[in-house]
């Protein structure tokens, strides 16, 4: 969130644009400008591209109106260079509704798109000459570019809103998990087949089977992760052997904590507030600056409230890898027990696979 800009609040969800849409904004007046068009006529070529995104803008509110109906806020929409991204707190539990908010968005560029039918828009075609499509007024173009964003994200496949569709159908009929890897599998499998014709047509969709590929992949690794971690409070992953320090405390004193043990992250107390944590990267970045007399104080990151050990994980592990806090202390009773990091989570996740594994085999010796 750090590098996007706020550019409005709409439904009470903020609006953001990431610095690197700036950028291809600048490339395209620039590359007009060299091809010889004046000011004014490369101003007036960004319109087109920026309706275009404002389809997107669009197309993720969709999603967030349909999933605030279902109780599930969003936290922001982020406009990309590459599309836009709208950041649901979680998907909807039950299927019904998962299909509901994954279609929203989708039909919601069916509408910009017989709008514009309505209001007279044609899209000119002749087979013998497709290229023309690119080259008719603005509204046709936008009326087609809004058929292809239906087109294109109804393809089953993660991170696609199609792949949601599939998987939320298929999880009507079968447990989640299971319809999770089915979808993911599909959309693998879409991946090598555009990689394939990436190789023999257009190399263009080797990066979209990249995109669809990876996306598949952390889809179905992320609900794995929350449905073997449902139910599991904080205090089943947290660290225990852990040492914190005070903000007037030197990077020297930091350095010797840092080689006393495998801690890496410390949070630092006052003894009365909490404010913040010292990263291994930022007191290495201390001591370069600094040296070893400096105190910590001007090196620590804001941190995230701390938890109860009774709180449940998915939820933590969400916060996490959301703002990139390295770590967040847990209290009991108003005591810190313990610290939570993505690291203890995923040796627990570790453990919770070798338990598995070792039940399968048992059960399938007492089967044999």
């Amino acid at each position: 969130m750090s590098w996007s800009i706020k550019i409005a609040r709409i439904f009470g969800i903020p609006i953001y644009l990431h610095w690197t849409f700036l950028i291809l904004m600048v490339w395209l007046a620039v590359s007009q400008l060299m091809q010889g068009a004046t000011t004014a006529e490369a101003i007036q070529g960004l319109v087109f591209p920026l309706a275009i995104f404002s389809c997107v803008v669009l197309h993720e509110l969709g999603h967030a109106v349909a999933a605030q109906r279902f109780g599930v806020p969003t936290r922001d929409i982020t406009l990309l260079p590459i599309g836009g991204v709208a950041r649901l707190e979680r998907m909807p539990e039950k299927p019904s509704e998962e299909l509901v908010v994954a279609l929203a968005g989708p039909l919601v560029n069916v509408v910009i798109a017989l709008l514009l039918y309505a209001a007279g828009t044609r899209v000119a075609f002749r087979s013998e000459d497709p290229e023309m499509l690119m080259h008719g007024g603005m509204l046709s173009r936008l009326l087609l570019v809004n058929v292809f964003l239906v087109l294109f994200n109804l393809i089953p496949a993660f991170p696609m809103d199609g792949g949601r569709v599939l998987r939320s159908l298929l999880a009507m009929t079968m447990d989640y998990g299971k319809a999770t890897r089915i979808a993911a599998g599909v959309g693998q499998f879409l991946a090598i087949v555009f990689a394939y014709i990436g190789l023999q047509h257009n190399p263009f969709l080797i990066l979209i089977a990249l995109f669809v590929w990876i996306g598949a992949q952390s889809e179905a690794t992320q609900v794995s992760e929350r449905l073997e971690l449902e139910g599991t409070p904080v205090g089943d992953a947290m660290l225990t052997d852990f040492a914190m320090l005070r903000p007037s405390d030197t990077l020297g004193h930091a350095v010797e904590r840092l080689l006393a043990g495998s801690q890496q992250d410390f949070p630092v107390y006052d003894g009365q507030y909490f404010l913040g944590v010292l990263a291994r990267a930022d007191l290495l970045r201390g001591l370069a600056q600094s040296g070893r007399d400096a105190t910590i104080e001007g090196f620590v990151q804001p941190g995230l409230e701390p938890i109860t050990l009774k709180d449940p994980l998915v939820p933590a592990l969400n916060r996490l890898r959301e703002t990139g806090v390295p770590c967040v202390p847990v209290l009991d009773q108003g005591r810190v027990a313990g610290l939570l990091s993505l690291e203890n989570i995923a040796e627990l996740l570790m453990v919770k696979a070798a338990l598995g594994s070792r039940d399968a085999v048992v059960t399938s010796g007492a089967r044999a």
